[in-house]
């Protein structure tokens, strides 16, 4: 539904003034510079726990830039008209897709501590391994990494530096483009997300498969991709920035989002579950056992309350949607939940009999998110916070629900 009484934005609502831009990107790079100097510490007593902790983070940001991605990339697949004021949000969170290269390196560093199949000796006694041995190898890995990674740097790319330049040139070509290109590239999207979680995720216990693993963690990506996307906006607007541009209307229909994926990861969770207790195969119900012992049990039971009964309850109603400290409290805590969600599929691998929390775990997230939050503030005060030359843009500001 559309009214008809927006107004076109000025230049000082829709841009993050240098001072504030600098002063967060300090604040962030400081407490990421901390957080891996931290960690470097950490590596040097405890190889095993700094890996599985600093991929645990590495994780946690890749699923929300990847999030960013498949949102930015299908509001030009459908056309959508009320996303335009949130969406350059959105590619600016996923053109950290070329930061994600460099902090990978420490990933590629511990591929040894990380994954059991890099081990020959463990190749050599294992079938299953030998079995798997063309696939999980070394040499194979990186390039289906480096593949994954040139895609997702080159739809980001494309996509963000054609919406900067609509910004400066009002050229609707380049809109075309934009929407002529979503389609194969949610496609490309949807095939290297999938076998990226395969290879980072599951393949860290190589004995197990899923099926719809792919999925479950695309599902985990958008939702909490969707709560990034409303809390950032509700920080710009504690800010004074896009109060008018971004309306409760707008947050009203992320708040849709995140409900409706919320109940979408809570289905592939359970039909992943549900399918392996049901086929009861030794190789598969391992997941499940080693998350179901010790304290493990309870973060288990602590996953699915947060990251479904919680996140359904209150955002069901329409006044949760409406209601921005509400909002924003639950875009917190979704995202939060997708940090307990990638602990949860990463450190049971070291940790089989009991949680064993490490303050490892907490530097490490300090350094990655930090680093990577602070390169997001300083993009964010590089260009208009929204596609302001966007033809469309008026519809987008007098968008109103039903």
């Amino acid at each position: 539904m559309i009214h008809k009484h927006a107004s076109k934005p000025t230049r000082e609502t829709v841009t993050l003034d240098s001072a504030t831009s600098k002063k967060w990107t300090g604040i962030l790079g400081t407490i990421g510079l901390f957080g891996l100097i931290a960690s470097g510490i950490g590596l040097g007593t405890d190889r095993a726990q700094f890996f599985h902790s600093y991929l645990t983070s590495y994780m946690f940001c890749l699923s929300l830039t990847l999030g960013c991605l498949f949102f930015t990339v299908l509001q030009h697949l459908v056309g959508a008209h009320w996303s335009i004021v949130v969406r350059r949000i959105a590619e600016v969170v996923m053109s950290n897709v070329g930061l994600m290269v460099i902090l990978f390196v420490p990933v590629a560093l511990g591929l040894h501590d990380l994954y059991h199949w890099t081990h020959h000796d463990a190749v050599a006694h294992d079938r299953l391994l030998q079995q798997k041995e063309p696939y999980l190898n070394t040499t194979f890995f990186f390039i289906r990494i480096a593949v994954y990674f040139l895609v997702w740097f080159g739809v980001s790319r494309f996509f963000f530096q054609r919406s900067v330049q609509v910004d400066e040139t009002q050229d609707v070509g380049l809109i075309q483009s934009m929407r002529r290109f979503s389609a194969p590239s949610i496609l490309l999207f949807a095939l290297t997300q999938t076998f990226a979680s395969f290879d980072l995720l599951m393949s860290l216990d190589p004995h197990w498969f899923s099926t719809i693993f792919g999925v479950y963690f695309f599902a985990g990506s958008v939702v909490s991709a969707f709560s990034l996307i409303a809390l950032i906006a509700l920080l710009l607007r504690s800010s004074g920035k896009l109060v008018n541009e971004i309306t409760p209307e707008h947050y009203h229909d992320l708040g849709k989002l995140m409900f409706a994926f919320t109940v979408f990861w809570t289905y592939i969770a359970f039909s992943q579950y549900f399918l392996i207790w049901y086929g009861n195969i030794p190789e598969e119900t391992i997941f499940y056992l080693n998350r179901w012992e010790g304290g493990w049990r309870t973060v288990s039971l602590f996953l699915a309350i947060g990251h479904f009964i919680v996140p359904f309850v209150i955002l069901m109603s329409r006044h949760a949607k409406r209601k921005l400290a509400l909002l924003g409290f639950m875009a917190c805590w979704i995202v939060f939940m997708q940090y307990v969600d990638m602990y949860w599929l990463v450190l049971p691998n070291l940790h089989k009999q009991s949680v064993g929390f490490h303050w490892l775990d907490v530097a490490t997230w300090m350094g990655v998110t930090g680093i990577w939050g602070a390169v997001i503030v300083r993009r964010l005060g590089q260009q208009a916070l929204i596609p302001a030359q966007d033809p469309l843009l008026i519809r987008s500001l007098e968008f109103e629900n039903v």
